[in-house]
Order: structure tokens, then sequence, then C-alpha cells
């Protein structure tokens, strides 16, 4: 089965071996169904083939249990003889228990290593989706990163961008007559919105130092691809984070990877869990960039798996470029959900043995209907499927298990420490600090100048003395005197 992953074998009724080729895994897949149906053990057991093949992967672990592929399988466990039956049935004859070579990461640094990029990185369009803002909102927001790029003031943390939009606040009207129209209601929802993610715990998603996009693509010296599990127990509490983050990954690989064409494996296979939660309410512009990524990204040999409960949980936009298929049983108790189920068929190359239709609804846990690209590009038909047991633990590691991964792994302390260098909000508080400075020194210059223009005086103190008093009292006296006497005779007022 060389350059291929065994996903399974013959149900109840005959098939052949079920495939997936190496060569065709960057063309996308699907993993659907309904809870509890087997899509986690599905994912790890692709997972930790792509692994075995050479090919670094990178997962979120939604519920905890994905951790266990860190850990090999174990005879103690209870479904042990069930695993080695279902493994005889399919006729996996190698069957022996083995764990992934992981990397444990953790947006919260919590249970894995931290995970970081920048505000720059991540830029306006993404952080608007984050922020939930409105396309005037984000047209500000863009504004505040270009003022930024002009004047070089790195935007690194969510405090450097606090900063940015408070400066565009305060200048404006001059700032409107270079970039546009900066309205202060759209600066004000804009913070309250940054104060809203940082009481989520987004502020911890950016800073420095940053990931590097290479330590997802890591091997081990034996050749075996490492296995990238982002713990999101918690950060799926809030969606939108989750869902921004993942996808401003697919974003940066498909940015910085450079074009191979259709290699014989994939550089890395993208396993996008939780899918449905990365359409709902997305404008139909991020949609339009999720479809331009996911449909480019297969040059970069990206190949990226979706997995979510209902394939009519993906635009069909998105849903025509996923072409390798397993589909989990689905419930069909309401009209709606037998709608739904006939779509998930009609996606299927029809196998004349059974009804697609009927068998989805009838699938068991850990049974699947399986279709895959062949080596001509041809999806194949459709097959009833026992997908094939895992050869790691069913289930997740300890906390111990998960800090001696950690220990030893290749990117151990190079992320731990949080670095906050010289950026916009540094540069700002300096600017406002010599500003502040030059203002004090020129009213101290101008009060200088001011009072050398002050007319000099004899004595400091204005108040008269006794003497000076009595002599300007006679005068006054004697001037109304000399004035009256005058007057009496000009008037003919005068005695004779």
């Amino acid at each position: 089965m060389g350059g291929s992953i065994f996903i399974g074998g013959a149900g109840e009724t005959q098939s052949e071996p079920q495939l997936l080729l190496l060569n065709r895994a960057n063309r996308h897949g699907l993993v659907a169904g309904a809870t509890g149906t087997g899509k986690t053990v599905t994912l790890q057991i692709l997972a930790q083939g792509f692994s075995d093949a050479g090919v670094p992967v990178f997962c979120a672990d939604v519920k905890g249990d994905l951790s266990g592929i860190s850990q090999p399988g174990s005879q103690d466990h209870k479904l042990h003889q069930a695993l080695n039956k279902r493994a005889e049935t399919i006729g996996l004859d190698a069957y022996n228990y083995s764990e992934a070579p992981t990397i444990f990461w953790d947006v919260f640094a919590e249970q894995g290593h931290p995970v970081r990029t920048t505000v720059s990185e991540m830029g306006p369009t993404l952080l608007s989706r984050l922020l939930e803002l409105n396309e005037v909102q984000e047209g500000v927001l863009t504004i505040a990163f270009e003022v930024a790029d002009d004047q070089k003031l790195l935007l690194l943390d969510l405090k450097d961008l606090r900063k940015m939009l408070v400066f565009v606040g305060e200048n404006r009207d001059e700032i409107g007559r270079q970039y546009g129209n900066v309205s202060p209601a759209s600066l004000g929802a804009i913070q309250r919105r940054l104060l809203v993610l940082e009481r989520e715990g987004g502020e911890v998603l950016f800073g420095e130092p940053a990931l590097q996009l290479s330590d997802f693509l890591r091997t081990t010296r034996d050749g075996r691809g490492y296995v990238n599990v982002m713990d999101a127990t918690r950060l799926i509490n809030s969606p939108r984070l989750y869902c921004t983050f993942l996808l401003w990954l697919l974003s940066e690989l498909f940015e910085e990877l450079p074009e191979v064409g259709d290699p014989d494996k994939p550089k890395l296979v993208f396993f996008f869990d939780e899918a449905h939660l990365l359409f709902d309410s997305a404008p139909r512009a991020l949609l339009e960039k999720i479809e331009q990524v996911v449909k480019l990204i297969r040059s970069k040999g990206v190949g990226v798996f979706f997995v979510t409960q209902n394939p009519r949980d993906i635009p069909d936009s998105v849903l025509a470029q996923l072409v390798n298929r397993i589909q989990h049983a689905l419930r069909a108790y309401t009209p709606a959900e037998r709608r739904a189920v006939k779509a998930a068929a009609d996606s299927f190359r029809e196998n004349e043995a059974f009804s697609t239709e009927e068998v989805i609804t009838d699938l068991g846990v850990g049974e699947a209907l399986v279709s895959t690209l062949d080596a001509k590009g041809v999806p194949s038909v459709v097959a009833r499927t026992l997908i094939r047991p895992p050869a790691s633990r069913l289930g997740p590691a300890t906390s111990a298990e998960r800090q001696t991964v950690m220990a030893e792994s290749p990117i151990a302390g190079q992320y731990e420490e949080a670095v906050d260098r010289e950026s916009a909000y540094e540069l700002l508080e300096a600017r406002e600090a010599r500003a502040a400075k030059e203002e004090a020194e020129l009213a101290e210059r101008e009060a200088k100048e001011k009072a050398k223009k002050a007319p000099s005086r004899r004595r400091s103190s204005s108040r008269q003395s006794i003497g000076e008093a009595a002599i300007k009292s006679g005068v006054r006296v004697l001037s109304r005197e000399v004035v009256r006497y005058l007057l009496r005779g000009v008037l003919g007022g005068r005695r004779r």
C-alpha cells in the first residue's frame, strides 16, 4: 500500500480496500457525520497515516480526545479485542500499536506551546471578522493599518492597535483628507469590540514571538511527519476566535509556501474540525476569500480536510472542492434532515449494490461511505466501509503524558516567554512625551519673554509713603482752589 493511506475495508457489502492516494490528498476532503458516529477516530487514523508517510499534519483537538495520538494503543484497553477483530475482518494483517510524533499547541498556553501572531500579520480583513465589524468600521480599521504602515509603526499586540486608534482619532481631520473619512462613532465601535475580545481572552493570541509556519512542517529523523495538535477545548468557547485563527493559518500557508503543483505527497495536511463555525454568518467577501484559498492552496502542496456534522454546513462553492469524502451516519428525523441525507447521497458516485440514501442512515459507529480520487483523478464508486482501528490510543493523553511530550518537543522553550519589543504603543507614547516636553519649554520661554517686555519700576511695591500721599493731597486741593478762582473771574461771579 505504498503511496497511500489505508482507510478501511469491506463492510456488509464486499468491497475492495479503501485507500487515500497520497498524490491525490492535496485535492482536499470531507469527513462528515452525526455526533458519536466516529468522525474524530477517522481524523485520528488519517492524521497518523499521513504522519507515517512523512507528511506533517495540523489538526485542532476540540474535545481533547485527539491528544491520544501521541500515545500508543494498549492491549489493556477495553476495546482491544474489538479492535483486533475489526483488523482481521478488513484484512489489516500487520496491525500494531504505535504513537505518532506530536507537538502540542495552545493559544492560551495551558495544554501546549503558545501560539501567537501579530496584529499586522492578521490584517484588517480577518481582524474585522474577529471583531464582527460592519463595512464602514472595517474601512476605518483599514485606514488605521495604512497610517501605521506609512509611519512605520509596528502593530504587534492589541495595546499597539488601541494606541493607533487613539492616534487616528486625535488626528482624524488631517488623516481624513489623505486616507478618507474617519468617523468617531466607528472608532468608538472598534474600541468597544477590542474590549470584548480582550475579556474573552483574545489578547493572548497577539504578540511575539510569533508562530513560524516552518515549525508546522517538521519531520522526525526517521522521516515521519509531526502531528501538530492544537488544543481547542477552551478556544472553541470563542467560536469566532477559533475560526479566524484557523483561517489565518490557511491564509499564511497560502501566502508563504511556494508553488509545487501536484507533488507525490502533500507538504502539509490541515484538518479543520467543527468547520460549520467557519461559515456561520460569514459575509460574502469572506466566503469568497475562503473559496479562493481552498481552491488555490492545493498547488502549494497543502491538503485541507473539513470535519463537520453535515455536508450542508459547507457552502456549495467550497464543498465542490472536497473530492475525497468519508461520510459517517446521518440522522433523518425531520423533513430538513431527510433533504440533507438526500443531498449527501447525491454527492457520491452511485454504487449499484445498494441505495446510498438508505445506507447513510443505517451506518454503525466506525462505519462510513467512502469515495476517494483514483490514480486518474476520478472519484471512486462509493463503498460501504469499516474504518480501520487506530494504532494510537483511543482517548486522551494524561496531563503527565502531555507534559512529557512537550518537554521532549523540538520547539520546547522557543515560544514560552513572551517578548514586548518597541512598537506602535511605545513609539506613540514617546512622541506624546516629546510633544508635552516641547510645549512646556515653549510656555516657559514665552513667560520669560513677556517678563522682559514689561515696564521697569522704581519700587517693587506699589504702595505710597505717608509723605507722598500728603503732598499729592495738598497739590490737588490747591489746584481746585486756583481753578475755582479763575472760573469765578471769567463768569463774573467773583466778589469785588
